[in-house]
């Protein structure tokens, strides 16, 4: 989605767009009402294809299943009333038949009083019997003959005709998915082919100048294409076909002539991007050209997703997500699918929900109802929830959230403590067996993929080192990756500690200040020098580090109360400070060695940091802790961490 700055003629622009916010439910129910009722596609389909499929129409059985009456198990049939007086010490003994009733063979001989008929799992009951006695409750007796030594009741181990299925019983209601039971079912029947819900066909277009498919080349300035294959993949997921049509730049006659294609071919079109009030976004401003009524709602009062439109041209619906990823995919999961699924023939979807607490206030904007992205965490009095900071932008927040809390619109805040109600992107909800909560290094993913190998599942929350320890206070979690400085004793990490936590070493790695070579104001200095150069230039501009995080420690101790040009840009990773600087948006910060090397910077060495492990120690003994440990201190974990620059501080702790 391209965003370009408004200007004084822009005004009529922008009073076209965002005219009146509704509300989610209000927004919802007009775009349903504008599609439905409508009839849905259907198409028959062979047995062997029909799964996953919804079925169109009830179905009802067209004969008995069993349609015979049958034996239940291996032995004889017999008449029940010749073994009424059968016991262990007055056996009858029944002469056997000259046939032997098996699966798929039609019985010739009628069991009369008397004998006894032998006859296999499956097998059709022979005319006069009406039991079946177990071959182990048998004797033979001669060559013709058997001694059963127990009574027999009617209908024992019998099943008979219809008795499974009836005929002309509702086998299936419409709207049934097909699975692997219902193929069962309907092959039980001799139903070879069934009529199912055609799955509409769902075009699927990117918009924006800035946007590369994956597998090429990333230019400056531009960004892959996320929205495209994860929109395909709910579709698909949905009930759904989708085809992806690929990223069409903001051109308005392409785009137009992009959507009018999709639109000829196709039950659907949704698109991301376009939404919004910069200039570029013109796929709104199309729609009023496709058919009628158009636009349906364009706004809702809904975060994630306000920038959201619904529209249906002759009949046809058109959706035009929001370009970032987590409000494209959050509006398609709680606005779209419903009504994909509806045009599907599929049941309304089932949501789980849990009660979680909320450790941390998560604030919110009067007006607008907000969703939360939650991860869940097992804790000393239940589930945590704990929000996704990464924002709209962040493809991750949605990938690796359990689900969402709602905060109402009325509602400028959730204060920390507060008991909601999370609900579930999956059935069930997803415990980790190891939990870590603080600050996160590039080497922890080292460590913990000897855990993800041997099938456990780990979730790590970067919440920065204050944060974590707070976390392991609380007992939110098994461990918390810290590292503090304390002025008073200069030494890391152990000062912070209380009862009931404990430190483990973890490793050391170098804290310095980063630029771009060739940078004569920091070249051959060292870090104290290097921020003095800095300070005494004011076009010098710096990038900081978040409140919380060990790294800020660092920097306000160089700086000495300086707040130069910068300062408070503060992003929450290594990996950010880097990116700033690489990219000209700043001239200097402070990371780690390794993330400085990966993108080729200079580095200038100022500390070594020391990132341990607070344990909480009521949780150390737990099989996952306990596993975390034996890959920490493993020499295939070592040897990873020192390929990456690390410096691990086992078995001599500084």
């Amino acid at each position: 989605m391209t965003m370009i700055p408004q200007t004084p003629d822009s005004g009529r622009l922008e009073q076209e767009q965002f005219l009146k916010i509704l509300s989610r439910e209000d927004a919802l129910a007009r775009f349903e009402t504008a599609l439905f009722p409508r009839a849905i596609p259907r198409e028959a389909r062979k047995l062997a294809d029909a799964l996953g499929a919804a079925l169109a129409e009830d179905i009802t059985a067209p004969v008995d299943v069993p349609p015979f009456d049958r034996s239940n198990v291996d032995g004889f049939a017999v008449r029940s009333a010749d073994l009424a007086a059968a016991g262990e010490g007055t056996p009858v003994r029944l002469a056997v038949n000259g046939e032997t009733i098996h699966c798929g063979i039609a019985p010739t001989l009628q069991v009369v009083a008397g004998t006894a008929t032998p006859i296999a799992t499956g097998g059709p009951l022979p005319r006069g019997a009406d039991a079946v006695v177990m071959v182990e409750h048998t004797q033979p007796a001669g060559p013709d003959a058997i001694d059963v030594r127990r009574a027999a009741s009617p209908g024992q181990f019998v099943s008979y005709a219809g008795s499974d299925i009836a005929r002309g019983e509702a086998l299936l209601r419409a709207g049934t998915i097909i699975g692997s039971r219902e193929i069962g079912m309907l092959a039980a029947c001799g139903i070879a082919e069934v009529i199912v819900a055609r799955k509409p066909r769902v075009a699927v277009i990117s918009t924006g100048d800035e946007l590369v498919q994956p597998g090429q080349p990333l230019a400056p300035a531009a960004i892959y294409d996320t929205n495209g294959a994860i929109v395909a993949a709910a579709i698909d997921e949905n009930g759904g076909e989708a085809i992806f049509l690929g990223a069409i730049p903001d051109d308005e006659a392409k785009l137009e002539a992009a959507m009018r294609r999709a639109l000829s071919d196709a039950d659907m079109l949704v698109l991301s991007g376009g939404t919004s009030k910069g200039a570029g976004d013109l796929s709104h401003r199309i729609i009023g050209r496709l058919g009628q009524p158009g636009i349906i709602a364009h706004g809702v009062a809904l975060k994630p997703g306000k920038p959201l439109c619904l529209a249906v041209c002759d009949g046809k619906p058109v959706v035009i997500l929001p370009g970032f990823p987590t409000s494209a995919m959050f509006t398609f999961h709680d606005m779209i699918v419903p009504v994909l699924r509806r045009m599907a023939g599929l049941p309304v979807r089932s949501d789980a929900r849990v009660n979680a607490t909320v450790p941390v206030r998560i604030s919110s904007e009067l007006g607008r109802t907000e969703f939360v992205m939650v991860s869940l965490v097992e804790g000393r009095d239940g589930l945590i929830a704990y929000p996704s900071g990464k924002g709209s932008g962040a493809i991750t927040s949605f990938a690796q959230a359990d689900g969402f809390l709602r905060i109402d619109a009325m509602a400028d805040q959730m204060p920390a403590g507060t008991h909601a109600e999370v609900t579930l992107f999956t059935p069930h909800v997803r415990v980790p067996d190891l939990v870590i909560v603080g600050s996160h290094c590039t080497g922890l993913d080292l460590v913990t993929a000897q855990l993800a190998h041997a099938g456990l599942s780990v979730r790590s929350i970067a919440v920065g080192s204050l944060g974590g320890l707070a976390a392991a206070k609380r007992g939110e979690c098994d461990l918390a990756p810290i590292h503090l400085f304390d002025d008073k004793s200069e030494t890391y990490n152990t000062p912070y500690l209380v009862d009931g936590i404990e430190l483990v070493p973890g490793w050391r790695r170098m804290q310095g200040i980063v630029f771009r070579k060739g940078d004569m104001r920091f070249e051959g200095l060292g870090a104290k020098e290097a921020v003095a150069a800095a300070l005494a230039d004011p076009a010098c501009i710096m990038v900081n580090r978040n409140q919380g995080a060990g790294t800020r420690i660092l920097i306000d101790r160089l700086l000495g109360g300086a707040r130069p040009e910068g300062y408070w840009n503060q992003p929450r990773s290594h990996n950010a400070v880097a990116a700033a600087v690489a990219q000209h948006r700043a001239d200097w910060g402070m990371t780690i060695a390794p993330v400085a090397d990966a993108v080729g910077l200079g580095f200038i060495p100022f500390a070594e940091e020391h990132y341990d492990f607070a344990f909480v120690t009521a949780r150390k003994q737990r099989p996952a802790v306990q596993a975390f440990l034996d890959a920490l201190l493993s020499e295939e974990a070592r040897t990873a961490l020192e390929r990456a620059g690390f410096r691990p501080a086992w078995p001599l702790v500084d």
